[in-house]
Parts: structure tokens; sequence; C-alpha cells
């Protein structure tokens, strides 16, 4: 449904996007992930015609995009990052607005509209004006927007920005759903909403991608979980964990009375704890508790794009 072959934008002597290819398949999940100024915003405005390529192909539902770009909008929704929305209109008016603008029939509109709000949990607020709603509801009636033509793909940028706990499980929930009979390209700096919807993840780093594959088999590839969490008291102690061989970060908590929660990350494969255990011991300090903590998605996105913080004048 999603091909991209070669993708490549600059912005002046910014190299945005470098070189990107990667497909998303008819009924896919798709998480697509990277840090800030990595280029993800940037590659999905290319992707939904907001945006030319300055070189490659992208085609969506087997239209190119640069050339069809009416035909691509139209098997579309999109919710962007900073959704732009009327604030002079209401709800259901927005809606039904943005309905006959993407090709609804009139005798279809209304019902889709209520679908829409009722999905996104905004039939409450229908009736009010769209610049007296908080910034939650505001990003609930994008995602109606996104919804309400009943695309056959969807790219959600950030479809969580500014929600409540609550309602960030709804529209997890909402995008499960969605999943279940459509395609789904998602991006999201809440890297465990997108573990628990994503059946595949495209970790994208300084405009290039890095990884491309279901969340299991990049926790194997990138070779994660050789993190050990120690709780020990000895200042002595703590300094060694930091001298151990290919020990790669130690992070120090303090949990008062002399006691310290060490966090140890390795460089190198296999299980750490018994050397852990070892340079305690040896040190004279006491031990309470040593384990393995389980890795997960963060785990991987971390140690593939740890030294990338953002840079002024990066792409999105």
């Amino acid at each position: 449904m999603i091909e991209v072959e070669h993708l490549t934008k600059r912005y002046g002597d910014v190299l945005a996007v470098k070189d990107v290819s990667f497909r998303v398949g008819e009924g896919e999940v798709v998480g697509f992930l990277g840090p800030n100024g990595a280029g993800k915003t940037t590659t999905l405005r290319i992707l939904t015609a907001f945006l030319p390529a300055t070189q490659g192909a992208v085609r969506v539902a087997g239209r190119d995009v640069l050339s069809r770009s009416v035909e691509v909008r139209a098997q579309l929704g999109y919710l962007p990052e900073s959704v732009p929305l009327y604030p002079e209109m209401r709800v259901e008016e927005y809606l039904r607005f943005r309905a006959a603008l993407k090709g609804v029939l009139r005798r279809d509109a209304r019902a889709r509209v209520l679908s829409a709000l009722e999905r996104c949990g905004c039939l409450d607020v229908r009736r009010r004006m769209i610049g007296k709603l908080s910034k939650g509801y505001r990003q609930r009636v994008g995602l109606a927007d996104a919804i309400v033509h009943d695309p056959p793909i969807l790219i959600l940028d950030e479809p969580t920005s500014g929600l409540d706990p609550n309602q960030r499980i709804e529209v997890r929930r909402l995008i499960a759903s969605l999943g279940e009979n459509k395609t789904v390209l998602l991006s999201s700096h809440i890297i465990p909403e997108v573990e628990a919807v994503a059946e595949r993840v495209i970790i994208i780093r300084r405009g290039e991608v890095v990884a491309d594959g279901a969340p299991g088999q990049l926790l194997k590839g990138a070779g994660v979980g050789r993190r050990v969490r120690v709780e020990l008291k000895g200042e002595a102690a703590a300094g060694a964990l930091a001298r151990l061989p290919g020990a790669r970060s130690v992070e120090r908590f303090e949990l008062g009375e002399g006691w310290l929660r060490c966090e140890i990350e390795f460089s190198e494969p296999g299980d750490q704890r018994e050397r852990v255990a070892r340079a305690v011991l040896d040190a004279g300090a006491a031990l309470r508790e040593l384990c393995a903590p389980s890795s997960s998605l963060e785990d991987v996105f971390r140690s593939l794009t740890a030294a990338d913080d953002e840079e002024p004048g990066g792409a999105r």
C-alpha cells in the first residue's frame, strides 16, 4: 500500500532524508520512530503529498505521490503533528465541511460524521466551537477528520499528543481496531504505545533507516538486554562497577541511608550479573538487590539513537 524507494529530501544544504526505502503492506500497522530531527515528519509529509521529494519514488495505493497527488490524498487519512483546525467552526460543522471536501456524498455525510465523532470520543462536544476546546479534544477532532471519509490508509503523526493517560488508552484501542481493516503508519514519541499496537517498527536516524522489523526481531538484532540493576551500600563498589570491562554507562540513584541503585549497561553480550556481584562483594559493599531488567522497544530505540540529540536546523 505504501512503497518508498530511495527517498531523499534536501532543504538547501541540509539533508533531511537520505536514501530511505521501505514498504508497508495492506493491513499492516507499522510504527515509524526516530529522535527529534531524524526526518520523520518530513518523510510523512512527502508520503501525504504535502512536500515534494528531492529524489526517489513514493507510491501510495499504487499511485505516484508526485504525479497523482489528488488521487493519493483520496486514499489517505492524515493526522499531522500540529492539527490545522478552524477555531470559529463547531465540531460537527467542521467535520461535515471536511467530509464534503473529501468527496463524501451528502446522503452519507451525517452517518459518517457521527461515526467518526463516536469512535474518537467527541460526541459530547460536537456542538462546541473548536476554538473553545482543550488541546486533547482538538487532537481527537483531528483524528475524526482523518477517518471521516473511511480511507484505506492512515498516516498518524503523534496521534496522542496532548491527551491524558486515559485518552491515550482510548486512542490506542481505536488505532488497534482501525488496524483490523486499514493500513496504518504511526509516528509517536511514546514508544510503549507504538509497541502495543504495531506489528512492525521502522526506526530512522539522521535521515536514514537504521532498523526495520518486528519488535521481537529488533530486540534480538540490536543486542539489548545487557543491563544489570544492583542496589548496594558503598561508594567504592559504585566506582568499581564503572571500571568493569565493557561497562558502557552507569546510572546512579541515591536511595537514602547510604544505599545506591546502579544501572549498568554493557556493550558485551551475555549475562553480566555474576561479574557485577563479584565486583560489589570484592569492594566490601553490602548487596541488597541484583537483577537484569527485561528489555523493551525503548531499549532498542535508545541503543540505536542515543547519540542523536536534536541539532539546530535539523530535519523533523
